[in-house]
């Protein structure tokens, strides 16, 4: 088992890492601060899975926690979002072009400064044509909280974004503070509109979706890191 990885894959929310595991089967799980770990080979490249945990915190703290512990050289993060209804279909993956944080909330100074302050642009040049899996490129958006519908028209007209999650923003400032690229990709697991989502109110939907969503991910992951170690999105910027 290696003590150090080529790659650490992160997956958040517990049913997106229930989903994961029967898809690697055989393997020693492991106990983390976090949660669950898991040593494998993944298209031939030393890997180590963390289940990171919901939320900016868990996700800033894990991934911290395992580019410490493992010293990668780089990070993904796999898992789900929520759509905008109308902009994005569900099961369309979207990998991140930027990653900003929109629940900032500063009233002494300029609140575009602090937003800005944790964003993170990504420089795509390295992606093949086509890419290992179809995908949806632009924006995502994170906040400690599921979509409010209220704040959709907000979030499309300043950020030019069609999905939100929970984690991805933390997961790439984080990875960028320590020089270690990072590719978040995120498949919609159901759509907000201007009332509410299929899954608010619905876990097992939100279940469900999880199963075909992380099959996927986990069907698609070595060709991902193939690509991604060709280049690893050095040019990555924090602004």
């Amino acid at each position: 088992m290696a003590d150090k990885a080529d790659i650490c894959i992160l997956v958040s929310a517990g049913a997106e890492w229930r989903a994961l595991l029967p898809h690697y089967p055989g393997v020693n799980r492991e106990k983390s601060p976090y949660g669950e770990c898991f040593y494998t080979k993944v298209g031939g490249q030393h890997a180590w899975f963390l289940h990171g945990g919901w939320g900016k915190v868990a996700a800033a703290g894990s991934t911290q926690y395992a580019i410490d512990r493992w010293q990668p050289k780089r990070v993904i993060n796999i898992g789900t979002c929520g759509g905008f209804k109308g902009m994005i279909a569900q099961g369309e993956v979207i990998q991140a072009q930027r990653t900003l944080i929109y629940d900032i909330f500063e009233q002494m100074t300029d609140p575009a400064q602090a937003i800005a302050r944790y964003a993170v642009d990504f420089d795509l040049s390295w992606l093949p044509e086509p890419p290992p899996q179809p995908v949806r490129i632009g924006t995502l958006v994170s906040a400690d909280r599921d979509i409010d519908p209220r704040d959709i028209p907000g979030l499309i007209e300043k950020y030019g974004a069609f999905a939100a999650d929970w984690e991805s923003g933390a997961i790439a400032w984080v990875a960028r503070r320590n020089g270690v690229p990072s590719l978040i990709l995120r498949a919609v697991s159901d759509l907000v509109d201007a009332e509410t989502s299929e899954a608010y109110g619905d876990y097992s939907f939100f279940e469900a979706q999880c199963g075909a969503i992380m099959a996927d991910f986990a069907h698609y992951l070595p060709a991902w890191i193939e690509a991604f170690q060709n280049d690893g999105g050095r040019k990555t910027e924090v602004r």
